[in-house]
């Protein structure tokens, strides 16, 4: 389980595409009746990205190592086979989120970002910059953060439990636990030290 974060490079192109993909078991009966179940709380993401260049090696005077950098990540992976952490452009910071009341017992929150409405958990936290209970801002020593890989990811856990009726929030930054739909990649030499890949994608993981 991987705390490597996917590599910003210059030539991601356009368009990107983002899915959102549920799970939903239907069983349909002789009458035509349907039952549907939803098997996920959560849904999961699929990402396809394209890179209209990748650079290696000397360029006007300057030299890259763009090719040698998306490829190496993608082999430390090893493929689909380890986890990496991706920042979406659109969707990795929020202010002021709720993560729940206190009840003078509880003392660790699972941290989760609201987005159009919806709300899910948040796993592998970037920086937690503020927590505030009741709308005051704790001092750093008054929690601790779990991080990606650990056991309870993405929870902020309290020295002492936050009162009854006590609104705990949190500004904070996050990225996406993902790993590599495929075991392959099909980097193409268009140029002298230019490459392009025209397709990578990844899904997050719950």
């Amino acid at each position: 389980m991987s705390n490597s974060v996917f590599p910003a490079l210059a030539g991601l192109g356009w368009s990107m595409t983002r899915r959102e993909m549920w799970k939903t078991r239907t069983q349909e009966a002789i009458s035509g009746k349907e039952t549907r179940i939803a098997d996920w709380s959560y849904p999961r993401h699929q990402w396809s990205l394209g890179f209209d260049f990748l650079r290696q090696g000397a360029l006007s005077g300057t030299s890259y190592a763009e090719f040698a950098s998306l490829a190496g990540f993608f082999n430390l992976r090893q493929g689909s086979f380890d986890s990496f952490l991706y920042a979406d452009a659109d969707d990795n910071t929020v202010s002021a989120q709720g993560l729940g009341t206190g009840d003078g017992t509880t003392t660790s929150f699972q941290l989760v970002r609201s987005f159009g409405g919806f709300v899910e958990p948040i796993f592998a936290p970037h920086t937690v910059s503020t927590v505030y209970l009741n709308g005051v801002a704790q001092s750093g020593g008054s929690y601790s953060v779990n991080a990606w890989g650990s056991a309870t990811p993405g929870t902020i856990v309290f020295t002492g439990a936050p009162g009854n009726g006590v609104a705990v929030t949190a500004d904070f930054s996050f990225y996406f636990p993902c790993r590599f739909a495929a075991d392959q990649l099909d980097f193409e030499k268009f140029m002298a030290s230019l490459y392009q890949l025209k397709k990578i994608e990844f899904l997050s993981l719950k």
